[in-house]
Order: C-alpha cells, then sequence, then structure tokens
C-alpha cells in the first residue's frame, strides 16, 4: 500500500494498521472511534464562519444574479440530489459554450488542500473567484453593485462583514458556505459506530476487498476516501488531448494526471472522471479493477487487481454506504 499524506486530516500509515487488521479477520473495523468520522473542518483564519455569513453564502450560492446573464446560479453546475455535481459528461457555461472537464463533487472541499482537478487554485476563495468569473462569465464588481441595490442583501453583508456587498465579501461567504457541504454520517459510518444492520454483508465484504485486494485505500483514502496526489490512471477518454496536472506543474510525471477524487457519495455523481465519459459507478469501478486504461504514460500503481465481477459487485456495495444522506432546504432570496 502506498501512502499519501492527507494535508491536516490524518495519515494512511496510521489508518493502514487498524484498517488492515480488521481486514484480515474479515470483519470491518470493531465499534468505537470510526476510522471514516472527518475531523471537525477548519475554516481559514482570513474567512471565518459566522451564522450570519453562511445564511448569506447560502443564498448566494442559489442566485442567478451572480451570472453575467442573471439566468446561472452556482447551483447551475452543483444539485444536493447529485452529489453537488450536475449529472452532465460536460457542464454548460453561462455563454453557453462547454467546459473541458466534469463537473467535480462540492463534497468535502474544505478538507482538500487544491482545487480543480489539476490543483491549479491553492485556496477554495481563489477557486470560487475564478469559476465565478469563468463559468458564470461575471464581473464580480457589478454583481457587489447589484446586490447592493437590494436591501435584502445590503443589510444581510453588513451583518455578516460589516460592510456593503463588494467582489471580496462575496468570494468568501460562498467560500464559506462549501465549507458547510459535508457529506458524513452515511450508512458505513454507522456501521463501523456499531450499527451493524446499516449494511449488507455484501457491503462488508466489499470494504475488505477496498482495503485489500482491490487496492483502492491506496490513493482514496479514508476518513475522506480521498487524497491530494495526482494520478495518470490511464484513461484518455474523449479529452486524450487534456494534459491535466501538467498544466499546473509542467513536469512530464504529471502528463494526464488528475486529483484523486473523494469517495464520499460517489454513487449519487454520475458520470466518472475528469471527462465523464463512464456512465456508471460499475463501470468506473471496473476499470480501475482491471488496471486502468491504456495509456502507456499511466501510473504504474495502476495494475490489474484480479478482482472477479462477484468482487466487483460487493466492491460498488460498499461505495453505495458511502452515500449521506443529510438534508438540503434552498434558502429564501432577498
Amino acid at each position: 500500500m502506498i501512502g499519501f499524506r492527507l494535508h491536516g486530516i490524518v495519515s494512511l500509515g496510521v489508518l493502514a494498521t487498524a484498517l488492515l487488521a480488521a481486514c484480515a479477520t474479515h470483519e470491518a473495523p470493531p465499534p468505537g472511534e470510526p476510522v471514516s468520522r472527518l475531523p471537525a473542518l477548519q475554516h481559514p483564519a482570513d474567512n471565518p464562519a459566522t451564522p450570519a455569513k453562511l445564511a448569506l453564502g447560502a443564498q448566494l450560492f442559489i442566485d442567478t444574479r451572480l451570472s453575467a446573464s442573471g439566468r446561472m446560479a452556482c447551483q447551475g453546475c452543483h444539485y444536493r440530489h447529485l452529489g453537488w455535481t450536475d449529472g452532465k459528461a460536460l457542464s454548460v457555461k453561462d455563454d453557453g459554450s462547454l467546459n473541458t472537464r466534469h463537473t467535480p463533487t462540492l463534497y468535502n472541499v474544505g478538507y482538500q488542500a487544491a482545487w480543480y482537478r489539476d490543483g491549479r487554485a491553492t485556496t477554495l476563495e481563489g477557486q470560487v473567484l475564478a469559476a465565478w468569473r469563468g463559468q458564470m462569465g461575471a464581473d464580480p464588481n457589478k454583481v457587489a453593485a447589484l446586490l447592493n441595490s437590494v436591501p435584502g442583501y445590503r443589510s444581510a453583508f453588513q451583518a455578516a462583514f460589516g460592510t456593503d456587498a463588494t467582489a471580496d465579501a462575496i468570494v468568501k461567504a460562498l467560500a464559506a458556505d462549501l465549507r458547510t457541504k459535508l457529506s458524513t454520517d452515511a450508512p458505513w459510518d454507522r456501521y463501523e459506530k456499531g450499527d451493524r444492520s446499516a449494511v449488507s454483508r455484501d457491503a462488508v465484504e466489499g470494504f475488505q476487498l477496498f482495503m485489500g485486494k482491490g487496492r483502492c485505500a491506496a490513493c482514496h483514502v479514508p476518513p475522506t476516501y480521498g487524497a491530494s496526489g495526482y494520478h495518470n490512471i490511464g484513461h484518455g477518454g474523449k479529452a486524450r488531448s487534456d494534459a491535466g496536472r501538467f498544466n499546473v506543474s509542467q513536469l512530464d510525471a504529471d502528463i494526464g494526471a488528475f486529483k484523486t477524487p473523494t469517495l464520499r457519495s460517489i454513487a449519487l455523481s454520475a458520470p466518472y472522471f475528469h471527462d465523464g465519459s463512464v456512465a456508471t459507478l460499475r463501470d468506473a469501478v471496473k476499470l480501475m479493477a482491471n488496471g486502468g486504461g491504456n495509456d502507456p504514460r499511466k501510473s504504474p500503481m495502476l495494475t490489474p487487481t484480479g478482482l472477479n465481477e462477484a468482487e466487483i459487485d460487493k466492491l460498488v456495495a460498499f461505495l453505495n454506504t458511502l452515500t449521506s444522506t443529510e438534508a438540503w432546504v434552498a434558502p429564501q432570496l432577498p
């Protein structure tokens, strides 16, 4: 098993001892402190969370007034019932053009160390600003002026920031809201806490395969079931010309490499991979179990696992237990 450092969360090495020992006994980890429990989320010092700021960010997230056309909101690419994605292979920008990559989930973005599939944004606030401009075509200062003409927004910004709306305040409110979009307390979490009725036997065996024969945890590390590494999995899909992480690092080893995604609530966010070219979760798992694609530059970690069809089904059964069921109610707009 190959270890990656999870920024500010927990190292794979610490988890591996307990998890692999549990797998050896053909049981999930015993009741007690769950290995999958997400740690307390830390908001950055320059953008602390407050109730007023979070409420404002939730409103801004669904408001089409943030876009150039007045027709698109952040939610236009990120829907709760689709795992905070959009269900499309490639999303449509505010100007009608297509993105070149599949919309990533917003679940647990506050635990990441870099954003976008190639990691080019080094802060969540930076990613929000870039997407606001690029995806939604917005002029942030014009949007701020528009919001200041709405009495309800003007009072909300005063309550959250002590100022009228500004581009910086809008970005910070949105980023604060995104950090609250957590996938946790899924059936697997409840199982680890001692509720043995929360998942099926197939899911338990699927977890064993995840940690063992399937080698999934080498990249998809609990508790987020993701990591901060970048890998070429050999699957160029429709966008074979996309150099991925190489565009940021300029390292030949990063050609075609993309950030390892979280697997929490992965069952909701089809289609899969950076180009959205694989339609079902089972097909995605099977591709990875068979050693990824045929790009000769793919990571040496990607080799066939030997999982048979029944084992792939069990692995998918486990992944389905990572789906959280938290409620989400759209706020009222001023």
